[in-house]
C-alpha cells in the first residue's frame, strides 16, 4: 500500500519537475503596429497588388484602437477586394463594415460602392435580368437616402443606363412575341415600356410596333392612337415616318414636298401629317 502511494507521488513530482524545464505552449507576440500595416496595404494597393492590400488592411483594421481609422482600413480592404473582381467577397466585407460601423464617415462611400458592384455585373438584355433588378434596387436606395451627394450624379447616370437596359429586355421579348404572332404578349410587353421606360432611348420603336400591330389586326383607331402619340412628341424620328408608311401606303417621306409660303405660315409639315393621322 505504502509502495504504490511513494510511486503515485514520485511520478507527480516527476512532472512537476519536467514540467517547469519545458516551455510554455503559448508564447506572446510582439504586437505590430497598425500604421505600418496600413501603409503596407496602401503601398500595395498603389501597385496593384490587391489581394496583398486587402491582407494588410484586414489586419490594420484589428489592431488599430481609433475606431476612424480602423473603419477606413475596413472599407480600403473591401475596395481591395473589388479591385479584383471578387464581387461577392467584396459585398460581405462591406456588409460587415456596415453593421460593424454603422456611423463612420465612409458609410455613404460604402453605399455607393455596392451599388457600383452590382452594376458592374450586369451583362445585357438576353441574359439573366436579376443583375439589373439588383442594381437599379441599389441604386434607387442611394438615390433616396443620398440625394445631393457626389456619388449621386454618377448613379444618376448609371440608373438611366439600367432603365434602358430593362426597356432592351421588354423589347427584345416582345419583338419574339411579334415573330411567333404572339400578339397579346407582344402588346403587354411594348406597353410596359411606355409606362414605365418612356425616357428611354425604345419608347418610339414601342409606339412604332404598337401602331404595327394595331392595323395589322384591323384596329385602326388603336394604330392612329398610337401614331399620334408618336407624332406629337418625336415627329422627325424616323420611327414615325414608318408609322405613317403603315397608315397611308402610297406615301414616300424621301419625295421632295414643296410647301408654299402660305402654307407653311399656317403650319408645318409634320403638324399637317399628325393632322391627317387623326
Amino acid at each position: 500500500m505504502f509502495l504504490r502511494i511513494f510511486l503515485v507521488l514520485s511520478l507527480i513530482i516527476t512532472f512537476i519537475s519536467c514540467t517547469k524545464n519545458e516551455k510554455p505552449i503559448y508564447e506572446s507576440v510582439e504586437k505590430v503596429d497598425p500604421y505600418d500595416l496600413y501603409q503596407e496595404g496602401l503601398d500595395s494597393f498603389k501597385k496593384n497588388d490587391f489581394f496583398f492590400a486587402s491582407k494588410k488592411f484586414s489586419q490594420a483594421e484589428l489592431n488599430f484602437k481609433d475606431i476612424d481609422l480602423a473603419a477606413k482600413s475596413a472599407v480600403m480592404a473591401s475596395y481591395a477586394l473589388y479591385g479584383m473582381n471578387f464581387y461577392e467577397e467584396a459585398l460581405d466585407s462591406l456588409k460587415i463594415y456596415l453593421k460593424t460601423y454603422p456611423l463612420d464617415k465612409n458609410v455613404i462611400y460604402a453605399h455607393y460602392l455596392i451599388a457600383i458592384i452590382h452594376f458592374e455585373q450586369i451583362t445585357d438584355e438576353k441574359k439573366d435580368l436579376k443583375p439589373i433588378l439588383n442594381a437599379s434596387e441599389k441604386i434607387n436606395f442611394f438615390l433616396e437616402k443620398y440625394p445631393n451627394t457626389d456619388y449621386s450624379i454618377d448613379l444618376k447616370f448609371k440608373k438611366n443606363l439600367i432603365e434602358n437596359q430593362l426597356a432592351a429586355k421588354e423589347m427584345y421579348v416582345a419583338r419574339y412575341y411579334i415573330s411567333v404572332q404572339k400578339w397579346v404578349p407582344a402588346i403587354n410587353r411594348l406597353k410596359i415600356i411606355i409606362k414605365k421606360y418612356d425616357k428611354t432611348i425604345f419608347i418610339e420603336e414601342a409606339l412604332h410596333r404598337l401602331v404595327e400591330i394595331h392595323y395589322h389586326l384591323g384596329l385602326q383607331n388603336e394604330a392612329k392612337k398610337y401614331a399620334s402619340i408618336l407624332g406629337y412628341n418625336y415627329n422627325s424620328s424616323e420611327w414615325f415616318k414608318q408609322s405613317y408608311k403603315v397608315l397611308n401606303k402610297d406615301y414616300d417621306f424621301k419625295k421632295e414636298i414643296k410647301v408654299s409660303n402660305e402654307t407653311k405660315n399656317k403650319t408645318n409639315f409634320f403638324k399637317r401629317i399628325i393632322k391627317m393621322i387623326k
